[in-house]
């Protein structure tokens, strides 16, 4: 039987997958979850547009739900809200960014007056029942991202969210180092820490890399170039504009997430427009093709994007036209490979000249590699480790990493979803699943 005095994280998603990140931090009478996200259905998934984490657990024990803590504002951790929100309507906490996209989110399914969204300035604890929450903003491919220390009765945990250590990022707000170390200087429980890239060696690139590759790609094309972004990534939006803007190319949206997530982001500082960038995408013909970018939805292959629809000729307001350059600015997330791989079929079939990950340097992971894990392990010095945010091979290859750090590896607690992870003062173990 568990103790009502112990401390319980039961993670409820993104543990040997990639998405639904979603984890449960329990302690007697008081729930808080951090992040709340959703997964591209893969291939055996036919006809299913999202797959969200089961948080059965939550409606069973609402009662004790005090909070949902976001990390930042992509879709694999804020996506599941609008359905989580409409059957339990609990606080929302989040930075100013990752609120504003929540908010432009939601706005489609529930009435946001009735919903309780909180926005968190990083430099400041926020208290909740037996926790008080420590934020130190991280580096990630989307800004004002954030990781946590949860300080409890029975010692603190650390959440490294989604993260790399960028040392030139394109907002200039660098990794809280300092906090993340006076945290581990004053003693950890366990760190849950980000496994994406555990099997990459070395850093990650900086983001600044892509803007470089981008900006050739573009200064050499002749006709019309079409890029295509995660409508989240905000840094790469950002470099794309700039890159268009440089070039004397006048930038045209298509897809009602980039546009709404532009609009958000823009209104809120943290997306930088030119003046007179932006034209209406039903204004393209108006320009020279040399002096238009379009700036598009569908990096992942997605049917009824805007770039599917544009490389099967079916959008209403762009035709694919031999001699454009379609750039890719993304990887596949996995199980949307072969939907890429037809779309950029299609484009090479249109006559476009297309760029992507495997033959250019057009993108860069938001994720930290293998020296960065280590540089997080070594910060914050975990008596407990407990790799999160990966498929099991990564979570794996991360474990690996903790015990060549010096973690000891009856320390090191590799879990699945839904499973209990039970600590008290002086142990800690999997004692169950939900």
């Amino acid at each position: 039987m568990i103790s009502n005095e112990s401390l319980k994280i039961i993670p409820l998603g993104g543990l040997g997958e990639i998405g639904k990140n979603m984890t449960v931090i329990e302690y007697g009478n008081d729930i808080i979850v951090m992040d709340a996200g959703l997964k591209f259905p893969e291939e055996q998934l036919p006809g299913v547009d999202l797959v969200l984490p089961d948080y059965s657990y939550l409606r069973e024990n609402r009662d004790k739900l005090r909070a949902i803590i976001l990390t930042h504002g992509h879709e694999d951790h804020v996506g599941c809200l609008p359905f989580l929100l409409r059957d339990l309507n609990v606080p929302l906490y989040g930075t100013r960014l990752t609120i504003g996209l929540a908010k432009g989110k939601l706005a489609e399914y529930l009435p946001l007056d009735e919903l309780e969204l909180n926005e968190i300035d990083p430099r400041f604890d926020l208290e909740i029942g037996p926790f008080k929450l420590e934020f130190m903003r991280v580096c990630h491919s989307i800004p004002d991202g954030v990781a946590l220390a949860i300080h409890t009765p029975v010692g603190v945990i650390v959440h490294s969210g989604d993260f790399k250590f960028d040392q030139t990022p394109v907002d200039g707000v660098t990794t809280d180092f300092s906090k993340f170390a006076s945290v581990g200087d004053r003693g950890v429980l366990a760190l849950l820490s980000d496994s994406t890239n555990s099997e990459d060696e070395g850093f990650t690139r900086t983001e600044r890399s892509v803007g470089t590759v981008l900006n050739q790609i573009v200064a050499q094309a002749r006709r019309r170039v079409i890029a295509a972004s995660f409508a989240s990534h905000i840094h790469r939006i950002q470099q794309i504009m700039e890159v268009a803007h440089g070039n004397g190319r006048r930038v045209a949206i298509t897809g009602l997430s980039m546009i709404r997530n532009i609009s958000i982001a823009s209104e809120l500082g943290y997306l930088r427009i030119p003046e007179k960038l932006l034209v209406p995408v039903e204004k393209i013909d108006d320009y020279p093709e040399d002096q238009i970018l379009i700036l598009s939805t569908g990096s992942q292959g997605e049917p009824l994007s805007a770039l599917a629809r544009i490389a099967s000729h079916d959008h209403k307001k762009v035709n694919l036209r031999r001699g454009d350059t379609v750039i890719i600015s993304a990887t596949p997330v996995p199980g949307n490979e072969k939907s890429v791989s037809k779309t950029i079929d299609q484009l090479f079939r249109g006559g476009a000249e297309v760029y992507y990950e495997s033959i250019a340097e057009v993108h860069v992971s938001g994720h930290g590699a293998r020296e960065e894990l280590k540089l997080m392990i070594n910060l914050v010095r975990p008596k407990y480790f407990i790799p999160i945010h990966g498929e099991y091979r990564h979570l794996i290859h991360h474990a690996m990493l903790a015990a060549d750090t010096g973690v000891e590896k009856d320390k090191i607690l590799i879990a699945g979803n839904v499973d209990i992870i039970e600590f008290s003062q002086d142990k800690a173990s999997i004692v169950g699943r939900i």
